[in-house]
């Protein structure tokens, strides 16, 4: 099935993308970013937060936004 996956980790980009049926938000975390954790990310799916075990269906918008950013400085 076809899903449309926003990465806004670094330049970012879009693109259409192929899972296969019964994926979970989780795996496909996984799958598009190794070595990543899910946990520095907010996951969305069609703009809302969700949980990872939800299943995506033919369709959605994934998107994936960095919630740390790396060599930023915490205001005083």
């Amino acid at each position: 099935m076809r899903i449309l996956f926003v990465n806004n980790d670094g330049g970012g980009f879009a693109d259409y993308v192929e899972v296969a049926p019964g994926t979970t938000v989780e795996k496909f975390f996984c799958e598009k970013m190794p070595g990543r954790s899910a946990s520095d990310f907010l996951l969305r799916v069609n703009r809302q937060p969700v949980a990872r075990d939800q299943v995506l269906q033919e369709g959605d918008r994934v998107t994936a936004t960095p919630v740390k950013i790396e060599g930023a400085h915490r205001a005083a």
